[in-house]
């Protein structure tokens, strides 16, 4: 879609990396809701939602890069990092395949 807005859809707001900072304490030290916190910064819940993934994981891939005793490949880090990405996408793929269950399932019933 070019420069053309549909009616009823907000444009895109783009945080810097600062307002994305100051976003994720907002929610993180439970100042406000991830839901106030979209409302206060003009974005969508799941950028909030996505923001505290990427500090969580760029914090783990830190943490794991600054192990006492040796230092990890950085491909390690991204190794372990896809390993965590790919166990949360499959809760979530179970999630909604048990959503999915319950919903077929009533609908039989009506």
């Amino acid at each position: 879609m070019s420069n053309q807005t549909v009616p009823g859809r907000r444009r895109r707001r783009l945080l810097t990396p600062a307002e994305k900072w100051e976003a994720f304490l907002e929610v993180t030290s439970q100042e406000l809701s991830q839901a106030d916190t979209a409302r206060k910064w003009g974005v969508d819940t799941s950028v909030v939602i996505k923001l505290r993934r990427d500090a969580k994981d760029a914090a783990l891939a830190a943490f794991a890069s600054s192990r006492p005793g040796g230092s990890r490949d950085s491909r390690d880090v991204e190794i372990e990092m896809l390993k965590d990405e790919i166990a949360r996408l499959s809760e979530a793929i179970k999630e909604q395949a048990i959503e999915l269950a319950l919903i077929r399932g009533k609908s039989r019933w009506a």
